[in-house]
């Protein structure tokens, strides 16, 4: 269990911004940022990393979609392919789904 600096995990302002007020509650990256027990902290709240899991782009569903702040798999699958220069979406390619809550 380790702090890990909130800009390692949550790419970019927005993102810190969303996960602060429970609009996103994991975030998949294409590497391992954060192991399961490790916290980090927003705006002097903190958090706790609940899971850590590899999957595969395929594998995201619709709630894994609202839960990293898109209305459906389409909207993300959409929002990856404009904010990453030269992002293929291909259901194989591997993913570390990071959750997390904010601890009381």
């Amino acid at each position: 269990m380790a702090t890990i600096d909130a800009g390692t995990l949550l790419p970019n302002e927005h993102v810190r911004r969303a996960a602060r007020d429970g609009e996103i509650t994991q975030m998949h990256r294409g590497n391992r940022y954060a192991d399961e027990g490790d916290t980090f902290e927003l705006a002097g709240t903190e958090f706790e990393v609940t899971a850590v899991e590899e999957r595969t782009l395929g594998d995201l569903t619709d709630a894994d979609a609202r839960a990293e702040g898109s209305e459906d798999l389409d909207a993300y699958r959409e929002r990856l392919e404009r904010v990453h220069d030269e992002f293929e979406w291909d259901d194989d390619s591997p993913v570390v789904r990071h959750a997390f809550e904010r601890r009381e």
